[in-house]
């Protein structure tokens, strides 16, 4: 079980599509509190 878990691992690690896609999903994350925060209106002068 632990073999299949860390092959796995290894795999997503070395993949890097997963990682670009792990990537933009936390970018986008983060700019969707940082804008939630904000209150979601771009009038800060951008």
């Amino acid at each position: 079980m632990t073999k299949i878990i860390s092959k796995f691992k290894r795999f997503v690690m070395m993949n890097p599509i997963i990682q670009f896609f792990k990537f933009i999903f936390l970018s986008i994350k983060v700019l969707l509190i940082v804008a939630g925060a904000h209150g979601g209106t771009r009038k800060a002068g951008y």
